[in-house]
């Protein structure tokens, strides 16, 4: 007869049915149960938790510090049954399974509530790193040890700290976390109470953390800052680590904090006193002043006249005879200038510089050198199709026309005479200093070539004078004032008044002619015309006979006029 002191196999079935929600001994299978140790023996606790039989489970699971279980008989413990009963008739338990499902019990509810949660990182695999979560085993990727890359991670193994659950799924038996992310916010909490005791203006110290091209990183103590490389020195500075080097200790002032982005931007010459202040008054307009070239760029080049003072000299500003070169090929780096300041703009902090106006005008002094008409020599640079250009003392240029090559010819036949690298003589025949222009004359120099005071001396506008032809051409004469005398050209349309008259071939070479000055070309060369001297005499002859009305022709007025002219 059963009794509650001793209970029948019934009973105790009934009483577990209860206990299991009415699934029997296959309830416990996959869950955490408490048991009580029963015996230590052999290296292994024999746990009873209520079944059958017993189960087994190795001390090592139970050891967590200094190699000690800390097991006794009577010790309760928590025991992940994995099967009710194995080959042998004993229950599968595991002390390593049920700290894993509470493990991830509570991380569950951690990772719900965005809590930090506490590991240890105890081996390395490929991609990352093994964390322990209190006997749930996580994934730490690499990129997610430090905010800066890690050479060495020796230092934190083992170590508990905090780490933060970036994903998880049980089902998968997958955790992923991350000490950056804990890091980072830590130090923004810390930046955000750094910031707070920081203001613009602030003068502080900190130490040089990090140096790159542009600028230098600055620990104010918790916090960096960003010292730009132009705010380093009012000079210029062509990379940071000609001013400061890792691990020196400056004075910066707070120039700039901003709010949103918790960034600090820093100055250091924001300490010194500013170069530019009367700085119209240094450099006037027009003085001429000694500086370095610091930096050539295509559009000109940079000259420092002191420290953190520059000026740029513009590339049309470099050279009165190098057009179109690129800076570089007039000055070089480091190299000292004599300049001249043209403009000053304080505001911009702006200095226009010219180069070429430091130096004499090349046209003004070739003027001065050689007058008009003197005699010159040059290389011919170029030939265009409209005359020579040709190289000349102080690296200027003139030109010849292709009229003033020879006489007798046509300029392009004139041209067809010379080529590039001959050597030439010639005569200065203008100066033009503004527009940067030299006029030569090549034909000036043959023989019978109207001199200076042939041709501006000695004949007169207007004037009629009796000249030998020289050339018939199509164009019309090329005729001699006397015999040495200076040569000119009568046009085909100066010929004569009437149509007829206006033909070259009724002229022979050796013929003398009356014919009257009507103007110079700009060689100074006359031109002659026998239509004017026609015209002129019969004006003469109508103003001494009386005009055509009064009865008598033109004809017989002429007739009148020859006659007394004889």
């Amino acid at each position: 007869m059963a009794t509650s002191a001793n209970p029948t196999r019934a009973d105790f079935e009934a009483l577990l049915n209860e206990q299991l929600g009415g699934a029997g001994e296959e309830g416990f299978e996959g869950r955490v149960v408490k048991g009580t140790v029963t015996a230590i023996e052999n290296g292994m606790a024999v746990i009873d938790v209520g079944l059958k039989s017993e189960g087994r489970v190795n001390l090592k699971e139970f050891m967590r510090v200094d190699d000690e279980h800390g097991l006794q008989v009577g010790s309760e413990v928590e025991v992940f049954v994995d099967r009710v009963e194995n080959a042998d008739g004993e229950a599968m338990l595991s002390r390593d399974r049920a700290r894993r499902e509470a493990a991830w019990d509570k991380l569950e509810s951690e990772f719900g509530e965005g809590k930090r949660v506490e590991g240890r990182i105890f081996g390395r695999v490929k991609g990352g790193f093994t964390v322990d979560l209190d006997g749930a085993v996580a994934f730490l990727p690499g990129s997610q040890v430090d905010i800066r890359p890690v050479r060495d991670v020796t230092p934190l193994m083992d170590m508990p700290q905090p780490f933060q659950i970036l994903k998880m799924d049980r089902r998968r038996g997958n955790i992923v976390v991350s000490r950056r992310a804990v890091l980072e916010e830590t130090r923004a909490e810390q930046r955000s109470e750094l910031i707070d005791k920081l203001s613009e203006g602030q003068v502080i110290e900190g130490v040089v953390k990090n140096i790159t091209d542009y600028g230098a990183f600055v620990d104010l103590g918790g916090i960096d800052g960003l010292l730009h490389v132009t705010d380093m020195s009012y000079k210029r500075v062509n990379h940071p680590s000609e001013v400061i080097n890792i691990g020196d200790t400056v004075t910066v002032q707070i120039i700039r904090i901003n709010e949103e982005t918790q960034r600090i931007s820093l100055g250091m010459k924001q300490l010194e006193s500013d170069p530019w202040d009367g700085v119209g008054a240094k450099y006037p307009v027009g003085a001429k002043l000694t500086g370095t070239v610091t930096n050539i760029t295509e559009y000109g080049a940079f000259v420092e006249l002191e420290p953190g003072i520059e000026g740029l000299v513009h590339v049309s500003e470099m050279s009165w005879t190098k057009k179109n070169v690129h800076p570089g090929k007039i000055v070089s780096t480091s190299q000292e200038v004599e300049v001249m300041v043209l403009e000053v703009d304080s505001e911009k902090r702006r200095i226009s510089l010219g180069l070429k106006q430091a130096q004499r005008n090349p046209w003004e002094e070739f003027a001065e050198k050689h007058p008009i008409g003197s005699k010159v020599s040059g290389e011919v640079k170029n030939a265009t199709e409209f005359g020579l250009f040709v190289g000349l003392d102080g690296d200027v240029d003139g030109m010849v026309h292709m009229s003033d090559i020879a006489w007798g010819i046509s300029g392009e036949d004139a041209l067809a005479l010379h080529r590039k690298g001959e050597q030439v003589e010639a005569i200065v025949l203008d100066v033009d200093t503004d527009k940067e222009r030299i006029s030569l004359g090549m034909k000036q120099l043959e023989k019978g070539a109207p001199s200076e005071a042939g041709a501006s001396g000695s004949l007169r506008k207007n004037e009629v004078v009796t000249v030998s032809v020289l050339e018939v051409r199509d164009g019309g004469l090329e005729v001699q004032v006397g015999e040495d005398g200076a040569t000119g050209f009568i046009k085909r349309s100066d010929l004569g008044r009437d149509r007829d008259e206006q033909r070259p071939d009724r002229f022979q070479v050796g013929q003398k002619i009356d014919a009257m000055v009507i103007g110079f070309d700009r060689s100074k060369k006359p031109n002659f015309s026998i239509k004017a001297r026609q015209i002129a005499e019969e004006k003469e002859a109508v103003a001494q006979f009386g005009s055509s009305d009064s009865g008598a022709s033109l004809g017989d007025i002429l007739g009148e006029a020859l006659k007394k002219k004889d």
